[in-house]
């Protein structure tokens, strides 16, 4: 089932034309991960679903019933944002039962129950914001959303003020949470890695514009445009029977002495990462083994290997 569909979504903000014919469909349980460079217009594309952004142009569907005019309050739209907006004078469980008002009181109390199991915080309930943890209070933000049952959540870089290691973790568990309650949700996310990893599909944008919406797999492998491919991982581009030929770092193999030069090692761990230039002055980027790295200055040789593409 389909629990968004927008189309031709055109907004403008004074002279500056943000949303330049925006389509996206997001179906029920699936999490789409949305990036791009700072101004593309990701924030102002989830406001204009979630009712608080005009248009200029365009429609927004939710579960099939068109909402465009359709005031925010009266959407079935969840949002969490970077900085959760809790209110700090409400202990968790009021904060989580704030959109509820319309449920009689013993229907409120379940749900707000159930709430807290789902996010593995009923220990939490009568605590204030202040006295939870950064995840903690973005998982009651996340609660507080899923609790008046939206057809989309929408989460604006909700993990971008914790520390790598949290936000990873927290990552997974909102993920696994929105497949459980089977919603639908949109992530913008500046982190690449993050959205690779956490969408089941990824869009990228530029100019207002998404460019191209696919599984993980297929845009890291198959971008539309270059500014795909260099957007959202580590690209080179060798020359191939006349041709530019992209290859992610991991599709080069490199050998001691030859006419290119390592300019930069980087150890990351399970490996290293060399930026080499070439002879031609390009620049070239390979992830190699652990053993016997090469210095910076040595000479090397580089060769595409064979992956079946």
């Amino acid at each position: 089932m389909i629990a968004l569909e927008v189309a031709g979504l055109r907004c403008r903000l004074g002279e500056r034309t943000v949303l330049d014919g925006v389509d996206l469909r997001v179906a029920s349980g699936e999490l789409v991960t949305l990036v791009g460079p700072s101004g593309c217009g990701k924030t102002t594309l989830l406001r204009a679903i979630a009712g608080l952004e005009s248009l200029d142009a365009g429609s927004v569907l939710l579960a099939g019933r068109d909402v465009t005019t359709v005031p925010a309050e009266k959407r079935r739209v969840g949002l969490v944002f970077q900085d959760n907006a809790l209110f700090g004078h409400l202990r968790v469980e009021r904060n989580i039962a704030f959109g509820l008002a319309h449920l009689p009181r013993d229907q409120r109390a379940a749900r707000v129950a159930e709430m807290l199991d789902l996010v593995k915080l009923r220990h939490v309930a009568r605590r204030y914001p202040h006295q939870l943890s950064g995840g903690e209070q973005q998982r009651v933000a996340l609660a507080r959303a899923l609790a008046p049952q939206p057809d989309v959540v929408l989460l604006d870089e909700p993990f971008g003020a914790l520390d790598e290691v949290l936000r990873e973790e927290l990552g997974w568990e909102v993920k696994d949470i929105l497949r459980e309650r089977n919603t639908a949700a949109i992530l913008v996310t500046h982190d690449r890695h993050e959205a690779i990893t956490l969408g089941d599909r990824v869009a990228v944008m530029e100019h207002g514009r998404i460019l191209q919406c696919d599984a993980p797999r297929v845009v890291y492998e198959q971008p539309a445009s270059r500014f795909v491919a260099d957007f959202l991982a580590v690209s080179s581009y060798v020359s191939s029977n006349g041709r530019e030929r992209l290859v992610r770092p991991h599709q080069l193999r490199v050998v001691a002495d030859g006419p290119h030069t390592i300019a930069r090692v980087e150890f990351l761990g399970a490996n290293f990462r060399y930026t080499i230039r070439s002879a031609d002055g390009s620049t070239l980027v390979a992830d190699v083994g652990p053993d016997d790295p090469l210095q910076v200055g040595a000479k090397c040789d580089v060769a595409v290997v064979n992956n079946g593409n």
